[in-house]
């Protein structure tokens, strides 16, 4: 089909389901593949279909959606999904919630657009090859939710000034991994702050680790950025709950899932630039040109229910600063 003739579709509106089975006529197919299903974390699906709205662009008439995502978090089935999506194949790729995601599926294909969206540098996990020009064939956002370690644990200390030890709570088999615990180390170094590091990629990993920090006196939990732990947040914060303790995590769907406090970006509005550029790509302009869009705002959630059930008096300072406090 004709980009011109492409365009020439908008307008209308009808609903497709998130999987379609074959390529309707017509309709460009828009392939999103993730670390763990979708439907766990629908602000992601939600930003995605408002960009592409604002655009100008229907679901049913224009495109439809293909999600598919890895079991269990499972980071190395990846490459074999984004093979998938490309042989069928799609007319752009949506990498969502991982660099891991995003490798996979640079991998995949050097030819179909990727627009991604994770917490890491994308010019250190191998993504660009720079922000405002990033070349070859994937753009997209980039919540830099990793390097916001460091204020998260700032934030953490001004809530709990008594902590001895902060622990983060890492997945072994995501690969950006590493960087992230060096620059955590570094930033707890820079405080004189004492620091352990508990690794778990699977729900019996969790458990465990949960039972291993609560013999920790005086400890406070840094929940590291992971697809895993995303679509894991609930059990994440009933473990923090049941073991009493507080943690910090690194968007606001872990504070609406009972989480204590939160510090990230807007979700919701990273995936409408998503949609955005994934719109803008379809009507023929290429990933190479497009800048990788980094938040300009960033949002402080903090839950005071589950402030008050550990026992914790947030301070008036912090609750001064908090975008959104959850009652």
């Amino acid at each position: 089909m004709k980009r011109r003739e492409f365009l020439s579709l908008v307008g209308g509106a009808s609903v497709w389901p998130l999987s379609a089975t074959a390529q309707q006529p017509g309709i460009l197919v828009i392939g999103v593949l993730g670390a763990f299903p979708l439907d766990t974390n629908s602000t992601s699906l939600a930003g995605l279909r408002k960009g592409l709205g604002e655009a100008g662009l229907v679901e049913g008439r224009n495109f439809s959606i293909d999600a598919r995502w890895a079991p269990g978090a499972q980071y190395e089935k990846l490459l074999a999904l984004a093979v998938e999506m490309v042989a069928r194949p799609v007319a752009v790729l949506v990498a969502s919630g991982s660099a891991g995601v995003a490798r996979a599926a640079k991998a995949a294909t050097s030819t179909i657009p990727i627009v991604f969206a994770n917490g890491s540098d994308p010019i250190r996990v191998g993504l660009v090859a720079s922000m405002n020009r990033p070349g070859g064939n994937a753009t997209g956002v980039s919540f830099f939710a990793s390097t916001l370690g460091p204020k998260r644990l700032e934030l953490l200390r001004e809530l709990l000034q008594k902590i001895t030890t902060v622990a983060l709570l890492v997945n072994p088999s995501n690969p950006v991994t590493a960087g992230d615990i060096q620059d955590m180390e570094n930033a707890a170094r820079s405080v004189g702050q004492r620091m352990i590091v508990l690794r778990a990629s699977n729900e019996s990993e969790i458990d465990a680790a949960f039972a291993t920090v609560a013999t920790e006196p005086g400890v406070a939990l840094i929940v590291n950025v992971d697809a895993f732990f995303s679509g894991r947040r609930h059990q994440l914060a009933a473990l923090a709950a049941r073991y009493r303790v507080p943690a910090s995590y690194n968007n606001s769907e872990y504070s609406k899932a009972g989480g204590l406090m939160s510090y990230g970006d807007n979700r919701l509005d990273s995936y409408r630039h998503v949609g955005n550029y994934v719109a803008r790509i379809l009507k023929g302009e290429k990933p190479a040109d497009l800048p990788v869009i980094q938040p300009t705002k960033f949002e402080l959630t903090i839950n005071l229910k589950t402030a008050k059930a550990l026992g914790i008096d947030v301070p008036p300072t912090l609750l001064a600063l908090a975008d959104e406090v959850i009652e």
